[in-house]
């Protein structure tokens, strides 16, 4: 079942995308390039309520529903259509930190490696 069917948030149609984008000859080279494991906390209104976790692993190369189990680089939460505004790249993802749109954990190096160029272009969302 994929994560979109079971989920009210519109992101989770763009992390199927980014789940067959990564089977791609452009997702391996990312996977090589960037190489870290990434947790994606979105809330369908609030941050921090009723969020739905996703891990985008560019080590292996996989993108899966709930927790990751150890220690991610880096833990994003924000809002639903903040994400699809970031991952678009119609919201500077620096801007929605300052803003507060947007909150990170762990490494800020690795979150820094966490830019629009990482998500397939959207077909439709």
């Amino acid at each position: 079942m994929a994560a979109g069917s079971r989920s009210s948030l519109k992101s989770a149609v763009l992390l199927d995308q980014m789940k067959a984008h990564l089977s791609t000859d452009a997702g391996k080279d990312l996977t090589k390039k960037i190489g870290l494991v990434y947790q994606l906390n979105i809330a369908p209104k609030k941050i921090g309520v009723d969020e739905e976790i996703y891990v985008v692993n560019l080590k292996e190369g996989k993108v899966t529903h709930g927790s990751y189990k150890g220690k991610p680089d880096a833990t994003f939460s924000f809002k639903d259509e903040d994400f699809l505004a970031i991952a678009s790249g119609k919201m500077n993802p620096q801007i929605a930190f300052i803003r507060g749109a947007m909150k990170i954990k762990g490494s800020l190096s690795a979150a820094q490696k966490f830019t629009p160029d990482i998500f397939p272009k959207p077909s439709k969302l």
